[in-house]
């Protein structure tokens, strides 16, 4: 398990001791502050937290395959709505306690779990905190004493502040935690986070309105129906996205087993590609399609014959013509595979080099689809550094120095520019192999000439030199 960064440790006990000193003033409000209200509240959000557990909710989300979330970035669900009414209900201090018991109860992913628990606490009380000071600001009137449209510019502009402080402080921890890039950390949580919050801020002041009605308190648990069955659909796209993965991960273990030769190596050359992608500044979802094109680049082997891929010593030129059709058997193997989007061309076109020497259509250039381009710079570094049966893996300076000789000819320079930039910063730990992976890799070793000649002959490479 990967040890949390401490100036990451310092950013979040420093958002815990916050979190403790916009509390501590609950202290003394004494018996006539709202501490049944509080309470109500509070056991309310860790009901709804624990219900995020429920198969009906965020339950498949929580057991997907994919990579834990950054710290503190579990979705915005059917809770937050009721911390939001605690900020519109109670004094500050009182809202930042009531956010506590959900908050401490919320899923926790790995890495680091204890300290996402109290990280995710920390944020929430800030948060509410902030929004409840926000809402005395704006709207000095309280809920009860107000109709319901006096309290709406009041309420968005609490939940504005509520937003604004999740934001800061997340992309503050992904780029101490997670090592994201600060001019890309806050775009992220910049995106997901605005318009949910906004809707829960309106069925927190629904609440709010409804919880000192005439009906009282009972009358507030209804208005969390709809965000119930918002949660219900967002449970349902989870699970559309992991069986998307199955798919991924059923097609890479298939290429696996017929090749020994590329076990673990997709898997790394999908991990290379998000971080390049990631410090290019693309936009999330396109750091996922990036992932599933670096995973499923190979996967064209399928249509090769085993012989072939298998063969010990040097192919014949139509067993090389035979290899350098896997881009091709690859993109129809997935061209009916919607979720994919611009990975299928990705798969087709990572052999095509920026001189026009590459392979299946002799692409040059801008002529290269961007996607293609990452993977095939991430499958020639995955390539140099891991340890192959026949050789030990370079180190990873010597790769990328082997990557900037070729940029230009074999690779897109902006696209190298980006993995030496991510892999100083993150840092490239390669599982070591002990039956090897591809036998060539897509960069010509130093000293044998500046890229290799089209169509994927390196001379000397031996077996696999097209693949």
């Amino acid at each position: 398990m990967r040890e949390l960064p401490a100036a990451a440790r310092l950013y979040i006990g420093c958002a815990a001791l916050a979190a403790a000193l916009c509390a501590a003033p609950a202290a003394r409000l004494g018996a006539a502050a709202p501490w049944t209200c509080a309470l109500a509240l509070g056991a309310l959000h860790a009901l709804c937290e624990r219900m995020r557990r429920c198969p009906l909710t965020d339950g498949p989300a929580r057991r997907d395959t994919g990579p834990d979330p950054a710290p503190g970035t579990f979705p915005p669900g059917w809770a937050t709505p009721v911390v939001l009414a605690g900020s519109f209900l109670l004094p500050p201090p009182l809202a930042a306690l009531a956010a506590v018991p959900g908050a401490l109860l919320a899923p926790a992913a790995r890495p680091w779990p204890a300290a996402r628990r109290v990280w995710h606490t920390a944020e929430l009380a800030l948060a509410a905190w902030t929004a409840a000071q926000v809402f005395r600001a704006a709207g000095p009137t309280a809920p009860a004493a107000a109709p319901f449209p006096r309290l709406l510019v009041p309420a968005l502009a609490a939940s504005c502040a509520f937003c604004a402080v999740l934001i800061g402080l997340r992309g503050g921890v992904l780029v101490l935690a997670e090592r994201h890039p600060p001019r890309t950390a806050w775009r992220g949580p910049a995106a997901r986070l605005p318009v949910p919050h906004l809707v829960h801020g309106l069925t927190g002041l629904m609440m709010a309105v409804l919880w000192h009605s005439a009906y009282g308190p009972p009358a507030a648990l209804p208005v969390l129906l709809p965000v119930h069955l918002s949660c219900w659909a967002s449970a349902q796209y989870q699970r559309e996205r992991a069986a998307h993965q199955a798919t991924v991960r059923a097609l890479v273990q298939a290429v696996d087993i017929k090749d020994r030769y590329t076990r673990g190596h997709s898997e790394r050359v999908g991990r290379a590609s998000v971080l390049i992608a990631r410090e290019l500044g693309m936009a999330e979802d396109r750091l996922e399609v990036l992932r599933f094109a670096g995973i499923l680049h190979d996967v064209g082997k399928l249509g090769v014959p085993t012989r072939v891929l298998r063969k010990d010593g040097p192919l014949t030129p139509e067993e090389r013509r035979i290899i350098e059709l896997h881009p091709e058997y690859g993109h129809e193997i997935v061209r009916g595979i919607g979720f994919l989007g611009e990975a299928r061309a990705a798969i087709l076109h990572h052999h095509e080099r920026m001189d026009g020497s590459g392979y299946p259509y002799g692409l040059m250039g801008r002529q290269i689809p961007e996607c293609a381009r990452v993977v095939a710079v991430a499958d020639a570094f995955d390539a140099m550094t891991s340890t192959r049966s026949y050789r030990r893996a370079r180190p990873v300076p010597a790769a990328v120095a082997e990557l900037r000789r070729c940029a230009g000819t074999q690779f897109d320079p902006r696209m190298v520019r980006a993995l030496a930039a991510a892999v100083d910063r993150h840092g490239w730990r390669p599982e070591q192999v002990t039956a090897g992976e591809e036998r060539t890799p897509d960069v010509v070793p130093a000293g044998r000439g500046n890229v290799a000649p089209a169509r994927g002959h390196r001379p000397g490479a031996g077996r696999g030199a097209a693949r």
